[in-house]
């Protein structure tokens, strides 16, 4: 019964002051990802910035995450999609 209330209490205060951060922090890095797959394999979208060589160097080390950002960089989006609407208007 303590160790049920004690994950309760500790959820709760996870989601009240820590929530927020945690997603803040995962979108920076998802955005700051990438931006790195992109400079470095950008000819695969059609936007060639570094030598290919370099991208060649890289690519063993981002092969399984290249599918999913292709994905993303592709997809067809409207204005304000880029922009979350967070609730406490910063």
């Amino acid at each position: 019964m303590a160790g049920g209330f004690r994950q309760a209490a500790r959820e709760f205060l996870y989601g009240m002051f820590i929530h927020e951060h945690v997603e803040q922090a995962r979108e920076m890095q998802a955005s700051l990802e990438s931006l790195f797959l992109l400079v470095t394999f950008g000819d695969m979208v059609g936007l060639p910035i570094l030598p290919p060589y370099y991208g060649l160097r890289l690519l063993p080390h981002a092969l399984r995450g290249i599918p999913a950002w292709r994905r993303r960089v592709l997809r067809e989006r409207e204005i304000g999609d880029s922009h979350d609407h967070h609730l406490h208007g910063i």
